[in-house]
């Protein structure tokens, strides 16, 4: 599979990769060990246009395609990887979902200020009990009144800290076809968070706690009957898993290289040592590929979304081809690349949060087995 990027597409990626460069690379290093929000980012890359890239133009996006907004995602990252997490809240995940299936009124309330870089909004999927095995979610909304009161507890929410809009997903009734989701404001009577937790990826996230938290009907996203929307939604959020998790990867890649270059023991560059030279290619082999499964997966499209065996063979090779080359950075850089003054410590923290959130690998590869198979496989204990 080949996938020639449109001249537009390179003047794209020519663009950003020269105003992350020039106004992104110098505070990369503060940012990446800074647990907050770069707000600083997300206004500049509003004005730019890089928010709401795959949004359509009539719902106050930019009308772009999958493949543009994994375009910028990687161009900002080459030179500040920090910064790319404001592209994928920007294009990804929650606002995704948001976006495509809101009303003209939930829109213009949460959509207009998240594509503004006003505001960053956090998904409450995860729960205690109900990590992969998702559709075990215990969040109820009962109904009260004209809306919904919901009780229950979410963890493991990115951007749980400074969202102002949370996306939760809940179950109005019994089974799959009882889930849905709705929008929870900040300062909601009911809604609490807990106290921030650090993480390994440098980010702090907070236990989101729902008693008695009345959600008006103007709220509810999707009622019941909506998780197969919901999940077909989350693939996306998949590519910008993906996209990230190579960029990261290949910049611990591409400082490696440099240090190879330059440094040298008993005499001689280190790039001369055969052993390390074989570390270079199987990383550079294994990035390369898990990038054209990224593009297929992001420019091979059915009803708009990609396809689910698509991200999940791109998610689970990006994973693992960024992680190992950012661990291959650490162990060729020594000291350096072990200590908090270079980004490559902080590329192999990042990479391997990917290898969890968004599918972890092994979830993903059981996924992959069904479409091989062309079946089902249950993990439920008990059952055949």
């Amino acid at each position: 599979m080949t996938v020639t990027p449109a001249e537009e597409q390179i003047d794209l990626r020519r663009s950003v990769e020269a105003f992350a460069r020039d106004v992104l690379a110098p505070d990369a290093l503060a940012r990446a060990h800074s647990p907050e929000y770069p707000w600083d980012v997300a206004k500049r890359l509003a004005e730019m246009g890089l928010l709401g890239i795959t949004v359509p133009q009539e719902k106050g996006g930019q009308g772009g395609t999958l493949h543009d907004a994994v375009i910028a995602i990687q161009a900002v990252a080459s030179a500040c990887p920090r910064s790319a997490d404001v592209v994928q809240a920007g294009n990804f995940g929650p606002l995704r979902t948001l976006a495509e299936y809101a009303t003209a009124e939930q829109r213009d309330r949460f959509l207009r200020p998240l594509l503004g870089g006003e505001q960053v909004i956090s998904l409450g999927m995860t729960e205690p009990e109900a990590g992969s095995a998702l559709t075990d979610l215990r969040t109820s909304a009962t109904p009260k009144g004209e809306g919904f009161v919901l009780d229950g507890t979410k963890v493991f929410s990115t951007h749980s800290a400074e969202a102002s809009v949370f996306l939760v997903y809940v179950r109005f009734g019994p089974g799959v076809g009882g889930i849905g989701s709705v929008l929870v404001e900040q300062g909601a009577a009911g809604f609490s968070r807990g106290r921030p937790s650090a993480f390994m990826n440098g980010e702090q996230w907070c236990q989101l706690y729902f008693e008695d938290c009345y959600v008006p009907a103007e709220n509810v996203l999707l009622g019941p009957g909506g998780f197969k929307k919901q999940i077909a939604g989350f693939n996306a959020e998949r590519i910008g898993n993906a996209a990230r998790s190579l960029a990261v990867g290949r910049y611990a890649f591409e400082a490696a290289r440099r240090h190879a270059l330059e440094r040298e023991q008993f005499g001689r560059p280190l790039c001369e040592f055969q052993g390390l030279q074989w570390k270079f290619a199987e990383a550079a082999v294994d990035l390369d590929a898990a990038q054209l499964l990224l593009e297929r997966a992001a420019t091979e499209l059915e009803n708009g979304l990609p396809r689910g065996y698509d991200t999940a063979v791109a998610k689970y090779a990006a994973n693992k081809a960024g992680f190992a080359a950012a661990d291959m950075a650490v162990q060729v850089m020594g000291g350096t690349g072990f200590s908090q003054e270079s980004l490559v410590e902080y590329c192999f923290r990042r990479t391997r949060g990917w290898m969890i959130a968004g599918g972890s690998s092994e979830i993903l590869k059981n996924r992959i087995a069904e479409s091989v198979f062309d079946r089902r496989f249950s993990q439920r204990g008990g059952s055949r």
